[in-house]
């Protein structure tokens, strides 16, 4: 491993929205697996807004009175939608494989705190043939959602680096809230699901608006 001269030795990837470019495909998925189960029509906005927390939490957010008959059908129903029946592609925004590939040679250490279960995190880390590149990951449904700070902690704890050494990369309110709460810096990713004012009234050190940008940051400020 080279020898490690930069300000943050962890840098901790949101998933979608942010390395991988899938919010349409979510709220697509959501939207038509909600009509699916009997729950009304909302904005697509409504949806997108949500994205970044637990399935349960965000189901909850967006159709405050679902019963939970609606709540656990809509598991497997969304699960179907976004896997194999939507029209919309989804992979990784461009360039994103590289900067990983790139941040490890000089020594970062990567790793994953996403929204998405355990199942179809470690389906997508499968399918891209990306798993082995980050060092630990936390998904929603094993911990608490964000924007608690449990599954930053977590990852904290396993890997045995302080706050201070960390550094939190997410496009929503919901990742920037958890790092601030685990006292991580973070910067922003413009391209996702929330705007850059909701995600700078957040007091991120920076917001990029492509991986090339976030790669431009970290080379100077990282």
């Amino acid at each position: 491993m080279p020898d490690f001269k930069h300000k943050y030795r962890l840098i901790i990837f949101d998933w979608d929205g942010t390395l991988v470019d899938s919010t349409q495909r979510i709220v697509d998925s959501m939207s038509r697996a909600g009509s699916e189960v009997g729950l009304p029509v909302v904005p697509d906005a409504a949806i997108q807004n949500i994205i970044g927390l637990g399935l349960p939490e965000a189901l909850k957010t967006v159709w405050p009175s679902i019963s939970e008959q609606q709540l656990k059908a809509m598991h497997p129903v969304y699960a179907r939608y976004f896997v194999s029946d939507s029209q919309i592609d989804m992979g990784f925004f461009i360039g994103t494989e590289d900067f990983l590939k790139d941040l490890l040679s000089k020594g970062y250490i990567l790793s994953v705190a996403t929204g998405k279960s355990r199942k179809g995190l470690d389906r997508m880390l499968h399918d891209l043939k990306v798993g082995h590149l980050f060092a630990t990951t936390r998904c929603a449904d094993e911990t608490r959602s964000k924007p608690d700070p449990l599954m930053l902690n977590e990852i904290l704890s396993e890997l045995s680096i302080a706050p201070s050494e960390a550094l939190m990369i997410g496009d929503t309110t919901y990742d920037l809230d958890m790092a601030n709460a685990a006292g991580i810096d973070s910067v922003a990713m413009g391209h996702g699901a929330h705007d850059d004012n909701t995600l700078l009234a957040c007091g991120p050190k920076a917001i990029c608006h492509s991986i090339q940008e976030l790669k431009n940051w970290i080379e100077t400020h990282g």
